[in-house]
């Protein structure tokens, strides 16, 4: 990937596209990104293209949250917002005619701007493991909307050799595809595609008997067939990302680039919190009965292990003690608070001298004088999972449906309800099943809110106790996914950035690098 800024090089622009934009290069409208783009483009474009792809991954994440995940609804959302804003995503590959140059055109700009957000998101585990999940996420959905011809070409392309079953087979085997199959009937079966593919490459399709086995291969519908292509791209993009995270020293030297790609990866995607609007409104006394009306189900479960046994494991307490500073608890009350609870366990010098130093720390008073934010609902189901004696994590995805279901009892969740959060838990929309709580235990019909963050969960309820309106907004300030519009800023460039040249491309050196390891 090569920046082209000189005179020069924008007058054979034109002559430069037609060689790049032709369907051997770009084939086929879905990708799994095997190879780094190497074309020139302008430092404009270079941010313009990110810029869009990050609007629809930030789309996807905001989504999630509100719709199951490739439901009727969920599909009917994306499909709106992409037509609206990016069309390109909604082109599938029509097989035997002529690719026109607005379709390569789009192939050109998908390809180049994942491999530019790569860059941006390949800097820390977090934000890898976010944009891994979005991407996938977008590649499912378009896979989706492929048809059975273009399937096959991709498949070829990318060297998947996964055949379809013959219409005799499936004549042949119909009722053993039927019974081995969700919600499919042999009149379905004659309409439908198998795959071939060998049952090791199936084996969680082959415990849980949803395939049909035959000498050696399970035949795979097509709906779970996108589970096994998934994986690969999962698996492939994973690799890639590291790869690429090993090379980003050579591209730090780039003052023109790294102001770019930062700008991308500290946009919200943990869903920060910003504690500050908070401080010194709540006070200790009003701790027990704030815990009943407007915690989270994570944070008024600590609450109660602490109040029952004086006791919390440290991730517990740093989970703990970040949501109370963020709800406008102030260093004072804190530490008050819990020499009270903690020292009825182990006594209060105890508590002094192994406590309290930490308490202050989180509130930047010690140490780095870091002030440390709240833990998003992302970082708590997916870090540091609790074992058989802590009491952190979030309910809805770390205790047992059964257990669960006895804690939404005990905390008087409607008994209409609970059935409805405990099935969303078992499908694992655990952000999904908070909000049906929310929505529940604050005799909501349906609530627009997206759990996002125990501290947006507590204040919105705070706004709804005290008769306010409640923002429907899971994000701090994000407009609900149906009326999208990004908090992040508009791009950057400006003429004088644009018309920069870069000669020898750092960019292109580390693509090759990382895509040849």
């Amino acid at each position: 990937m090569q920046f082209g800024g000189t005179p020069q090089r924008r007058r054979n622009r034109r002559q430069m596209l037609n060689v790049e934009l032709n369907n051997d290069a770009y084939p086929h409208g879905l990708m799994m990104y095997n190879e780094p783009p190497n074309m020139n483009i302008t430092l404009q474009e270079f941010e313009t293209y990110a810029f869009e792809r990050v609007q629809v991954l930030h789309f996807l994440d905001s989504l999630s949250v509100s719709a199951v995940k490739n439901s009727t609804a969920y599909n009917e959302k994306l499909t709106e917002f992409l037509r609206k804003n990016y069309p390109g995503f909604l082109l599938s590959t029509a097989t035997g005619r002529e690719v026109s140059d607005a379709e390569l055109e789009w192939r050109r700009k998908d390809h180049i701007s994942h491999f530019i957000l790569r860059l941006a998101y390949c800097r820390s585990e977090e934000l890898r493991r976010w944009f891994l999940d979005k991407e996938l996420d977008l590649f499912k959905f378009r896979f989706l909307h492929e048809s059975q011809s273009s399937i096959q070409q991709f498949l070829k392309l990318n060297n998947l050799s996964y055949e379809p079953i013959s219409k005799e087979e499936r004549t042949r085997y119909a009722a053993a595809l039927s019974t081995s199959s969700y919600d499919m009937s042999e009149a379905n079966v004659e309409n439908s595609l198998f795959y071939r593919v060998p049952f090791v490459d199936v084996l969680n399709l082959v415990t849980s008997r949803r395939v049909f086995l035959f000498q050696g291969d399970a035949f795979v519908p097509q709906k779970e067939f996108l589970s096994i292509i998934s994986t690969r791209y999962r698996e492939h993009l994973s690799k890639a990302l590291v790869m690429t995270s090993r090379a980003l020293p050579q591209l730090d030297e780039d003052d023109r680039l790294l102001p770019i790609l930062k700008s991308f990866n500290q946009t919200a995607v943990t869903s920060a919190y910003d504690p500050k609007r908070n401080e010194g409104k709540v006070s200790i006394t009003d701790l027990e009965e704030l815990s009943k009306l407007s915690y989270p189900l994570c944070m008024r479960q600590t609450h109660v292990a602490l109040k029952e046994t004086h006791h919390l494991r440290h991730w517990g307490r740093m989970q703990y003690g970040l949501f109370l500073k963020a709800i406008g608890v102030t260093l004072e009350d804190s530490l008050k608070f819990w020499r009270q609870e903690m020292g009825k366990g182990i006594g209060i010098d105890k508590f002094d001298k192994q406590y309290s130093y930490n308490i202050r720390h989180n509130y930047g008073k010690e140490g780095k004088r870091t002030n440390y934010t709240p833990y998003s609902c992302m970082t708590i189901i997916t870090k540091n999972p609790p074992s058989a004696q802590d009491h952190h994590g979030c309910p809805f995805k770390h205790t047992s449906s059964d257990l669960l279901r006895q804690k939404l009892k005990t905390y008087k969740a409607p008994s209409d309800s609970i059935d409805e959060i405990i099935n969303l838990v078992k499908a694992q929309h655990f952000q999904i099943a908070c909000g049906k709580y929310f929505a529940a235990t604050h005799k909501m019909e349906e609530s627009s809110f997206q759990v996002t963050h125990p501290n947006h969960y507590f204040d919105e309820s705070q706004k709804i106790l005290k008769g306010e309106k409640p923002t429907g907004r899971g994000r701090g300030g994000a407009k609900q996914e149906n009326e999208f519009n990004p908090t992040w800023a508009e791009p950057i460039h400006h003429k004088t950035q644009v018309n920069q040249d870069l000669d020898e491309s750092e960019i292109e050196r580390m693509m090759v690098e990382y895509s040849e390891a």
